[in-house]
């Protein structure tokens, strides 16, 4: 019995009361196995230096295959310098470029006696399922980072009142080296996933390619096996850091083995090993988070002489995009229609911001941050501006604006006394009184147009004629000076108690006033 191979279904039940506690005899009696036949496969098991979640992930002809190796083969002394050759390659294997094609090409050139090419990409799928079941070897260096919540949770203790609050826990590890991040943080959602995120970025110092993370809500806001929709800042901020978005795909456990791992080892090394007493502050659970952590890609792996931050500043840290100096700025979105005046407002600060006059009466997307505030219009960016929370004021670009609209823009009371002036000093003291009637000078702006246009139409000598009749009788706007002229008025000479001085006119108010 004991030379015999068994179903994989009972080497199954077999493997999982052993990781379950049970004993060799227990195991025996519970099976109808003998004591031989369940020593042989536990041996083999330990030997192997993996676990049942890993054993779990293997098919039938797998687990077969890793268990009941041939005869010929454990006597075979090419299997011997196989084994040897790829143990020392292993790392090489990790790095971008270098494919299992190379590897052959590089162990046939030192071991030309050896197996020829068919022969060793089998042994060596043989060798990597004994060494690596979760196939950890397909990462390159630089190429992914895998994130993902844990399904525990720490707490942290409220100093005045004694409440415990429970905080979630992130975790990232780069899939090449294997280093690992770690931190507590109040929830899932998508500022506080984004900022995990980053802050592992910083951790790594440097940004992979690629970003896997889990279907979580906060990165993937509908799930679908081809195209996925993803969460619009968490894209915005795999872009702003060179990276691409993986979702893992539903119903394929290898895709987020590597983290899921990763979370097993951190109930261990530092859910485990925190103290007894909870913190007072996420601060503060984090500063032993850390310290653990540190720790724990210090230590050597398994079997290996070498540690996690050992062989990322060996083969991984080389590999990683630089960082920006200036961290990504979370965006919110809000949706608006352009304005007759060609302006949106940003509902959150009540403030108005200027497109070019040609998208009026249009839907826009608002996006904006702490510092900036961008407008699309079918995916299209037509504006770009500086964040102000003063409410109720505009902020506009003049090139926004049409010809007529730009011309209105340049329009103060300089403006007009300049043009005035030009005219006579009897026109300067009407406009001045003009603008000063008003409460605000942008009122009066089109009465002054178009009095001094009349000087264009009646020459100046009839303008200042008007102003002197117009200001005789107190009447400061555009309609006194129309009807002067359209009744001619202005040719008459005025009463002589009629006729005024036209004063300096020192009190108007000017530009800085407004101001």
């Amino acid at each position: 019995m004991a030379n015999k191979s068994i179903h994989m279904s009972k080497l199954r039940h077999v493997l999982k009361l052993y990781c379950q506690g049970q004993s060799k005899l227990h195991i025996s009696t519970t099976t109808g196995l003998s004591r031989n036949t369940v020593r042989k496969y536990l041996r083999t098991f330990t030997a192997l230096k993996t676990t049942w979640e890993d054993i779990g992930q293997l098919s039938d002809k797998e687990l077969d295959e890793l268990f009941n190796k041939e005869p010929s083969m454990a006597i075979d002394e090419r299997i011997v310098t196989l084994h040897e050759f790829l143990k020392q390659q292993e790392k090489r294997l990790r790095q971008r470029g270098f494919t299992l094609l190379r590897l052959w090409e590089s162990y046939h050139s030192h071991h030309p006696e050896g197996f020829q090419m068919t022969a060793f990409y089998k042994h060596y799928n043989l060798w990597k399922r004994r060494v690596h079941p979760s196939m950890h070897m397909e990462h390159k260096a630089g190429d992914k980072m895998f994130v993902d919540f844990t399904g525990e949770k720490l707490h942290v203790v409220d100093p005045d009142t004694g409440e415990l609050k429970a905080v979630e826990v992130f975790v990232a590890i780069l899939g090449a080296s294997q280093l690992t991040y770690v931190e507590a943080v109040e929830s899932q959602r998508v500022e506080d996933f984004i900022s995990c995120c980053e802050n592992a970025l910083h951790y790594f110092g440097g940004a992979p390619n690629a970003i896997v993370p889990d279907n979580l809500k906060s990165a993937v806001t509908r799930s679908n096996r081809y195209e996925p929709k993803l969460n619009e800042n968490f894209e915005a901020f795999a872009d702003y850091y060179g990276m691409v978005v993986l979702p893992t795909r539903s119903y394929k456990p290898k895709d987020k083995a590597l983290v899921e791992g990763a979370v097993k080892i951190t109930y261990i090394r530092i859910f485990a090993s925190l103290p007894q007493k909870p913190a007072e502050s996420i601060d503060e659970l984090n500063a032993r988070i850390r310290s653990l952590l540190d720790t724990h890609n210090r230590t050597s792996f398994k079997g290996r002489n070498y540690s996690r931050l050992e062989q990322f500043e060996e083969m991984e840290q080389a590999h990683l995009q630089p960082l920006t100096e200036k961290r990504f700025e979370l965006r919110s979105s809000s949706v608006a229609t352009v304005m007759k005046n060609g302006h949106v407002c940003l509902g959150a600060d009540k403030h108005y911001y200027s497109v070019p006059f040609a998208y009026i009466s249009k839907k826009v997307k608002v996006l904006y941050s702490k510092s900036k505030v961008e407008i699309f219009y079918k995916y299209e960016r037509i504006a770009e501006h500086g964040r102000i929370r003063s409410a109720h004021n505009y902020t506009t670009d003049p090139t926004h604006m049409a010809t007529h609209h730009q011309v209105l823009a340049e329009w103060n009371p300089d403006f007009f006394l300049t043009q005035a002036r030009s005219i006579g000093k009897e026109v300067e003291y009407f406009i001045a009184q003009v603008l000063n009637k008003k409460p605000h000078p942008e009122q009066a702006y089109k009465s002054c147009q178009g009095i001094l246009s009349f000087a264009k139409r009646v020459g100046h000598q009839r303008l200042i004629k008007a102003c002197q009749r117009a200001h005789a009788y107190g009447l400061y706007h555009f309609r006194a000076i129309e009807d002067i002229l359209h009744r001619g008025l202005d040719v008459y000479d005025l009463e002589e108690d009629k006729q005024l001085p036209m004063p300096r006119h020192n009190n108007i108010r000017g530009t800085n006033y407004y101001q």
